[in-house]
């Protein structure tokens, strides 16, 4: 009992400091992302906290696979290099008795990433979804970055402001550039600001400018001045729709219309929350160490298999999309062959600590070889 709850502390701790490495590096990584974006008018300013949040939360299941399994597989190779492990099999105890406080550890992990993987994650998916369309169906002035050229919707009008002014629907400086029919329309103005009539149309109404037309290289360019001129933005808002792929539709939504790419996002969400378990399992026979050696290609091959891992599974998720594959025969395979790698491993482990292993007989009679000659 003192075991397993000193067993508990330590993993605890360790799952600490590495889930919070991974994931100061995932938000920094997210935040270097969404911040371009930002600054390339991509997405709203506004937006960019609640995208992290949202980035962060989809990658959250992986992160959590990734730390239960570092984190016991960092304390069984500190307790082989420590020696603490001789002396546990010295007393007659074996690796099994390491499952139990291991798994009171991980299953929390693994519920919570199920979780993630079932619930919040697809909720996420949407929610960033609805926030980046939503900011795509605002008026194409209001996505302007001040001293950057942005591209409308319709991809016919090119916009560039000097600068904001007010609030955000009045801008100083404008400049519009339009092409329809090979034809080539310019507006400057001094300011304009956004209005939005009866019907819900929007409108850019610009004030003391001038517009040219023409068509490019021919002299036949006209110019007017004006003191008020009105472009249509867009015609009647519409209503944000959400995102409807698969990565944002919830299990329910999956489970009721069994296309290809939804029993693909399927697979992946049941996947997750096995591979926790089942490598909480592997990373205890895997963090055998020799004590008088390091431990650094022990965690290379330990990583090398978790990648390898969750790059089998999109494979395996590529084929179901594609339709290589059925839900019902890709979805076990896999996880059945860690199970048996984990046992495997484990009956491996147990034959080496056993007194009747023929690689124990034999360090026995060495050791007995050694002793005879240092005692003549």
């Amino acid at each position: 009992m003192i075991f397993q709850r000193a067993l508990r502390r330590e993993l605890v701790g360790a799952a600490g400091a590495i889930f919070t490495t991974l994931f100061t590096i995932t938000i920094t990584v997210m935040l270097i992302k969404i911040l371009g974006q930002a600054a390339g008018g991509q997405i709203a300013s506004g937006d960019v906290v609640a995208l992290i949040g949202f980035s962060a939360l989809r990658y959250l299941p992986i992160l959590l696979i990734l730390t239960g399994f570092i984190s016991v597989l960092l304390v069984v190779t500190r307790s082989y290099q420590d020696s603490e492990m001789v002396v546990w099999f010295a007393s007659g105890l074996s690796l099994m008795r390491w499952i139990k406080p291991v798994l009171m550890f991980g299953m929390p992990i693994v519920l919570l990433t199920g979780l993630l993987s079932f619930v919040v994650t697809p909720w996420a998916n949407r929610q960033s979804a609805e926030f980046r369309e939503r900011f795509e169906q605002r008026e194409d002035i209001a996505k302007v970055s001040p001293g950057k050229f942005q591209e409308s919707s319709s991809a016919e009008r090119m916009f560039f402001v000097e600068g904001v002014s007010g609030d955000a629907t009045k801008v100083k400086n404008v400049f519009v550039s339009t092409v329809k029919d090979g034809r080539v329309s310019l507006v400057v103005a001094q300011e304009g600001t956004t209005e939005v009539d009866a019907r819900g149309d929007k409108f850019l109404t610009m004030s003391k400018g001038r517009r040219y037309d023409g068509v490019p290289n021919q002299s036949d360019f006209q110019m007017m001045l004006f003191e008020r001129y009105r472009v249509l933005v867009s015609s009647q808002s519409r209503a944000v729709v959400g995102d409807k792929s698969s990565q944002s539709l919830s299990t329910r939504d999956l489970l009721a219309d069994r296309s290809k790419f939804n029993m693909g996002e399927l697979l992946w969400r049941i996947s997750l929350p096995l591979m926790s378990l089942l490598l909480l399992l592997l990373a205890i026979p895997l963090g055998f160490v020799n004590p008088r050696g390091g431990r650094s290609a022990n965690l290379l091959i330990a990583l090398l298999l978790v990648m390898t891992y969750l790059n089998l599974v999109n494979v395996l998720q590529a084929a179901v999309v594609q339709g290589r594959l059925s839900l019902m025969v890709a979805w076990w395979p896999l996880h059945l062959l860690a199970a048996l790698m984990a046992l495997a491993l484990f009956a491996w482990r147990l034959g080496m600590n056993s007194r009747h292993h023929p690689l124990a007989v034999w360090r026995a009679c060495k050791r007995v070889s050694l002793f005879k000659e240092s005692a003549q």
